[in-house]
């Protein structure tokens, strides 16, 4: 997927400086990707600057992570143009596990609920071996929701339902470390395996 930034409202956050591009790649196995981020993958083309001039002096970063992915009511999986919420934990919680465990069993089916979602996923670390020239972030968790449109995710936003996933944040065990939320347009693209 391509994600670029977009514009929504969100009653409580307005993380500014979102990303310029953020590329999200999928992979079936850990030796593929791991195989594409070697010193001869095919993923070193994307950060030679000689060869990509369009990064100019664009920070690169790079993170690899495990997928939860969840139903959602009306999914829509066709490709084109969506709106994403893309969203990054960033920190430690004191206790991992109920700190992950209350987000998986309570904000996920809040998540569910938001009106028009089309897609929901959850992804949290994964050790990776590469050989990409770019920084690895350090995000302990991950979110992407996404909606047909801008106007689709803000009305998401304002709705009930994001109220009761704010409460539900507060009521989490604690955690050490921020978040941020980026609206991005995103677009899926296929590509064949090396």
């Amino acid at each position: 997927m391509l994600h670029v930034p977009a514009t929504a409202s969100d009653p409580y956050l307005n993380d500014e400086h979102a990303p310029q591009l953020v590329l999200q790649l999928y992979f079936n196995e850990l030796t593929a990707l791991e195989a594409v981020a070697s010193s001869t993958g095919s993923l070193q083309a994307l950060t030679d600057r000689r060869t990509i001039a369009w990064t100019g002096s664009a920070e690169i970063t790079q993170q690899a992570m495990a997928v939860r992915r969840y139903a959602t009511p009306a999914p829509n999986h066709d490709a084109g143009t969506r709106c994403t919420y893309l969203v990054a934990y960033e920190g430690a919680p004191r206790d991992y596990d109920a700190w992950l465990g209350h987000y998986l069993a309570g904000h996920v089916p809040l998540m569910q609920r938001l009106p028009e979602i089309r897609e929901l996923e959850i992804y949290t670390r994964l050790e990776t071996v590469s050989a990409l020239p770019a920084r690895r972030e350090q995000a302990v968790q991950r979110n992407k929701v996404v909606f047909d449109t801008a106007e689709a995710l803000t009305h998401a936003l304002h709705s009930p339902i994001r109220h009761d996933m704010r409460r539900d944040y507060e009521a989490s065990p604690p955690f050490d470390g921020h978040n941020v939320h980026f609206p991005m347009t995103s677009r899926y693209v296929r590509v064949l395996a090396e």
